[in-house]
């Protein structure tokens, strides 16, 4: 690999993986502040590029979306959100190139991903749906396809898998208006995020060299692999929690935790709780379960947050007995603050700067065991072919 590409990547895989944590925040912050409906239409907001500013513009987007009322302090939000994602996609589409530039079996693919993206929103844009779906379905294909073509080392595949994620990722951020919340669509949509994230972090992680300096933590490859796919399935949990605004069902305040309306046994309904999916055509702003099923779902959480609790924290100690003591305290450190954020979350009622940091402590959680994995991996012998 030359050295200017090789920069080139390195950098601009750690710029990415940065401004993805970020848009995940963002995204957390949207979502929690009840925005993510506040543009009734998708790509555009009310028809515009923006979202509306003038009296004669918010007049005819109240008279064109009637249904749906303007609301300045949330359009915003929402539009600047699609903006920043937005520029995420160049980011990953420039990483996916540069990966395989020299491959062209591979850039062929990614270019033509691209191509069929853009054109698949047009299309949307002008009520051509099933077209448009034809082609997002190819834009995803295309780079996973491609994906196959590269040889190892890991990142460069892991680059151009990034641009298939977010193209997906694109289509759950227009399910998630066009469905009108559905919470299946708004939990894959913050796992879609949080997978980009992911592999942008792992890829800036191998091109910095982050790897192992001998086979002696091999062994330990296994536990944090089942540390990550545990914290998946509780940010899982979390996102269905969220989308069915069961944050609060078990009360706030004294009585809320660790009890659950101040009882340890509290009325639930886990069958009605987690039907994953349910009627299209329903607005599920606010939610539309009753509190029986919210609390089986706040509770679920909660034993989930309990299991992984005491998995990842067996597994910080564990890193650190092994002389990874940095790896195993950044552990400990974000598992024990992200358990404080979610008390906190209940106990005082789900301020917003504390729901959107609880979001963004998962992130760096999954960081950390992330960069964890990395260094009981060495790092892939990079062959002249790849140059």
């Amino acid at each position: 690999m030359s050295s200017r590409r090789g920069t080139l990547l390195r950098g601009l895989s750690l710029f990415a993986a940065l401004f993805a944590f970020g848009l995940v925040m963002f995204g957390a912050f949207v979502r929690l502040s009840n925005a993510g409906l506040s543009c009734p239409d998708w790509p555009t907001c009310y028809g515009q590029v923006t979202w509306p500013q003038h009296a004669q513009a918010v007049a005819h987007a109240d008279a064109a979306f009637p249904d749906r009322p303007y609301e300045a302090h949330k359009a915003w939000r929402e539009q600047v959100h699609r903006f920043l994602a937005g520029t995420l996609g160049l980011m990953v589409l420039a990483l996916a190139v540069l990966a395989s530039w020299r491959r062209r079996s591979a850039l062929l693919p990614v270019i033509g991903g691209s191509m069929f993206a853009a054109v698949g929103v047009a299309l949307y844009m002008h009520g051509e749906h099933r077209w448009s779906s034809l082609l997002a379905a190819c834009a995803i294909a295309l780079p996973l396809f491609a994906a196959l073509r590269l040889p190892r080392p890991g990142a460069w595949r892991i680059c151009v898998l990034a641009l298939g994620v977010i193209i997906f990722q694109a289509m759950l951020g227009m399910w998630t208006v066009t469905l009108l919340l559905k919470p299946i669509v708004v939990m894959g949509h913050l796992l879609g995020g949080m997978t980009t994230f992911a592999l942008l972090a792992w890829a800036a992680l191998r091109f910095a060299g982050v790897a192992a300096t001998d086979e002696g933590l091999a062994d330990l490859r296994r536990w944090v692999v089942v540390g990550i796919v545990l914290l998946l399935c509780q940010i899982a949990l979390g996102g269905w929690t969220s989308s069915n605004y069961a944050a609060l069902a078990c009360g706030y305040g004294p009585g809320s935790f660790p009890q659950c309306l101040g009882q340890w046994a509290p009325p639930t309904d886990f069958h009605q709780g987690f039907v994953l999916w349910r009627a299209i055509g329903v607005d599920y702003e606010g939610g539309v379960l009753d509190m029986a099923a919210r609390s089986a779902i706040q509770i679920a959480h909660r034993i989930g947050a309990l299991v992984v609790f005491c998995y990842l924290g067996w597994l910080a100690f564990r890193l650190a007995r092994r002389g990874l003591r940095g790896y195993g305290v950044a552990v400990a450190v974000a598992l024990l603050s992200q358990v404080m954020l979610g008390i906190s979350n209940v106990y005082f009622g789900l301020p917003l700067a504390v729901a959107t940091a609880h979001n963004g402590m998962a992130a760096l959680l999954l960081f950390t065991l992330l960069a964890s994995l990395a260094r009981t991996q060495k790092a892939a012998p990079i062959k002249r072919s790849q140059a």
